[in-house]
């Protein structure tokens, strides 16, 4: 019986390996494609969770069936257990294991932190008012020109200034390759810029400028979310983010800069001033979309 439950052991620590092994392989599969240099390390953390996950479900599930299979009391048998109280070691691992786990998972996600930083993913929080916006400092040692954009955040619109080029957009175009240093603004509350390509997420804080550095490599549309509940209409909230080769983007920011500027066209400001079809009378105070930004028009 010792040597039966050693090899059903040995072949149960097998099967978990591979199954965790090709579950941490198909999560990079759940993840929208990756379109930054700073995804990469999220989607291996994503993976190492997955596969860990695997290992602890499936070994529950396994002592669970190993109890059922060689353990179940008989049919005719309605006797209680017998009061065992105080397994010291059962405690002890059941203790250490859940602590093993948790640190290893701390010090794998500490060190992509660290990584992350080192790329310039994550964000420095500027004290200034919105009419005098901080910008980055140009890094030297970077090989490329670096690109900023300033991202206005609003009820519920989004809006991208080029100064390079005083260029006023509702799309963000970054080129690929390039850094790209976004100051981000709110004009009222609390929103969100999120694309899940970009595998960042960064909260955006009225009276602040928060800058926030990354690099796109894969040329492509994308989509930007308002990932914070900003008001009534924040799931209207949405650009289009284009990562253009670098010729493809310097022509598009020379021709918008041609463009004379006008009120963009904003879905959430559409539907509230849209008679509903059937009338709602719970005298609910409304928030009414703020102004549309004024942008040099796409084509």
């Amino acid at each position: 019986m010792r040597n039966f439950n050693l090899a059903l052991l040995a072949i149960f620590v097998g099967v978990t390996i591979f199954a965790s092994h090709v579950m941490g392989q198909q999560a990079y599969n759940w993840l929208p494609i990756a379109a930054a240099a700073e995804a990469e390390p999220v989607g291996h953390l994503f993976s190492f969770l997955v596969q860990l996950g695997t290992i602890v479900f499936l070994g529950v599930l396994g002592i669970i069936i190993y109890s059922i299979v060689f353990y179940r009391a008989a049919s005719n048998d309605t006797s209680d257990a017998p009061p065992i109280r105080g397994n010291l070691k059962l405690e002890i691992t059941w203790t250490v294991i859940p602590i093993l786990l948790v640190m290893w998972i701390a010090t794998y996600s500490y060190n992509i932190y660290q990584r992350m930083n080192i790329l310039g993913a994550l964000p420095l929080v500027h004290l200034h008012p919105l009419e005098a916006p901080a910008y980055a400092q140009t890094d030297s040692s970077d090989r490329h020109p670096v690109e900023q954009v300033e991202v206005i955040a609003k009820q519920w619109s989004w809006s991208f200034h080029y100064p390079s080029q005083n260029v006023t957009s509702t799309e963000l175009h970054l080129p690929v390759n390039q850094p790209i240093h976004l100051m981000l603004q709110s004009e009222d509350v609390v929103h969100s810029f999120y694309v899940p390509n970009f595998r960042i997420k960064q909260d955006i804080v009225p009276n602040r400028t928060i800058e926030l550095k990354f690099t796109p490599n894969r040329i492509g549309q994308y989509q930007l979310h308002d990932s914070q509940f900003s008001g009534t209409y924040f799931a209207l909230m949405e650009a289009n983010v284009y990562v253009d080769s670098p010729e493809r983007y310097s022509q598009w920011l020379a021709q918008a800069a041609t463009r004379p500027p006008v009120p963009a066209v904003n879905p959430a400001l559409s539907e509230h001033t849209q008679p509903p079809e059937i009338p709602l009378r719970s005298n609910w105070h409304t928030v009414p979309p703020r102004k549309p930004p004024v942008v040099n028009p796409a084509q």
